[in-house]
């Protein structure tokens, strides 16, 4: 099968992948340099946990993994360009900087936000074009900019006068995005108070780019993380409207447009993306019609992973506590408040659960048995522990679930936005395995597509 970019549809083609001169299956995706398991016809997922498990058990581990659904990221993929049509995504590399990701996304000919040198270097290193990367960071250190500078990739943000100063030295040739504050009130992450001029100070910067011979050529924003009113994108949009009328003005051949990223489709986001979607399309049709040629980017990151990972766990100890002696669960009982579990597994808020602690986008974590749960079964009110010494190693607190016993493994869904790039060493304990799974129908439609550029 094949991917048509203007239906969004597979098409029939030999159910046998072309092999490269190098004998590798596809140009984007090899499985000699990113080992990635190809889905047979009938599994899913969860065969593949099953099958790691099973694994693990035969060489007496219990580490914890990753498995990687690429086949989600086609499908989050396709809804984007099937829902803002205008806007060509950026992926935030800081979002989840695994290789078989962003060599997905590469296949999917994305572009790709970078906010450090190493980001960069990264993605360069991946084959992506320095046309492809903007370096989305307002305070750069002056040895990126000049490695940005070197690898010919030219378009950057900044904020403020100081920013001007160091490009003007080291990268001269730059295409700079001036990035304004917005009303990002209404989200769970505020960037504003960090990031972005603040509208009465953008005449003086453009001002002050044009004395030093540099070239702006667009305007970015960032609503934040967890935006909870579209409104904001509508109020963001007209913003940039009036900057782009000021450096116009001022002589500057304005042409692109960075709606940002903080985009979910998970939990109480899955429908207000088609709304923020709507809402997009319309104040751009409104502020920028299709007819003034300008290029609209964005630069999701969250959106594109979060759902494609899930974590496995092990519980390593246990501990219980008995609260209460005089009363006792009666056979079938939903609950037996009495007992309190205490478990502990192999992977924490120093390592794969971190957002616990810093993104209250995504703060609060379900995970729940591998095996399978009878009703019948009691739940206990339940603490799961990470592994490390520091007590705010938490992962649940009162949390109701079936007795579990050491040795036995815990799942949790939508892992893939801000886990795996943040990580830690604390305590040394291993970080999880990554184990990337694609089914066969989508290896061969992006590499058919890549060879053919049928996909946006």
């Amino acid at each position: 099968m094949t991917l048509n970019r203007l239906s969004g549809k597979y098409e029939s083609v030999s159910p046998r992948a072309p092999e490269t001169t190098n004998g590798s299956v596809m140009h984007g995706l090899s499985l000699e340099r990113n080992p990635i398991d190809i889905l047979e016809t009938g599994k899913s997922i969860s065969d593949v946990i099953d099958g790691k498990i099973r694994q693990l058990y035969s060489v007496g581990s219990e580490e914890p993994f990753y498995v990687v659904n690429l086949d989600n990221i086609l499908e989050r993929h396709l809804q984007w360009i099937s829902l803002l049509p205008r806007v060509k995504p950026f992926y935030a590399v800081k979002c989840n900087n695994t290789t078989a990701v962003l060599k997905m996304l590469s296949a999917l000919d994305t572009g790709f936000d970078c906010a450090s040198k190493a980001e960069i270097e990264l993605a360069l290193s991946l084959g992506v074009k320095p046309d492809d990367i903007i370096y989305a960071h307002t305070t750069k250190p002056l040895s990126h900019i000049r490695y940005a500078c070197a690898h010919r990739v030219n378009l950057m943000t900044f904020d403020n006068e100081e920013e001007l100063l160091k490009i003007s030295l080291v990268h001269p040739q730059a295409k700079l995005v001036i990035r304004i504050a917005v009303d990002d009130s209404k989200s769970m992450v505020r960037l504003s108070p960090k990031f972005g001029a603040r509208l009465p100070t953008v005449r003086q910067l453009l001002e002050r780019a044009r004395e030093l011979n540099l070239e702006v050529v667009g305007v970015s924003f960032h609503v934040g993380s967890g935006c909870t009113k579209s409104s904001a994108f509508r109020q963001a949009i007209e913003d940039a409207r009036c900057v782009f009328d000021v450096a116009s003005f001022l002589g500057f051949q304005m042409r692109l447009l960075d709606i940002g990223g903080g985009f979910s489709k998970i939990g109480d986001f899955q429908e207000k993306f088609e709304e923020f979607s709507q809402v997009i399309n319309g104040s751009l049709d409104e502020f920028f019609p299709p007819v003034s040629g300008l290029e609209v980017i964005a630069e999701p990151g969250r959106y594109y992973v979060e759902s494609a990972f899930t974590l496995a766990v092990n519980v390593i100890a246990k501990r219980v506590v008995v609260e209460d002696r005089a009363s006792k669960c009666t056979d079938g009982a939903e609950s037996c408040p009495e007992r309190l579990m205490m478990y502990y597994i192999n992977d924490g808020v120093y390592g794969s659960m971190s957002c616990i602690t810093f993104d209250p986008a995504h703060s609060k974590l379900e995970p729940y048995p591998h095996r399978a749960v009878k009703k019948s079964e009691p739940r206990y009110r339940s603490i799961i522990w990470g592994p490390t010494c520091d007590s705010i190693d938490k992962i649940t607190e009162s949390y109701w679930i079936p007795e579990l016993y050491v040795g036995d493994w815990l799942l949790v869904d939508n892992m893939g936005a801000y886990t795996v790039s943040v990580t830690t060493d604390f305590n040394s304990f291993e970080k999880a395995h990554i184990y990337t799974v694609v089914t066969a129908e989508t290896w061969l439609a992006l590499n058919l597509s890549r060879a053919y550029d049928t996909v946006h």
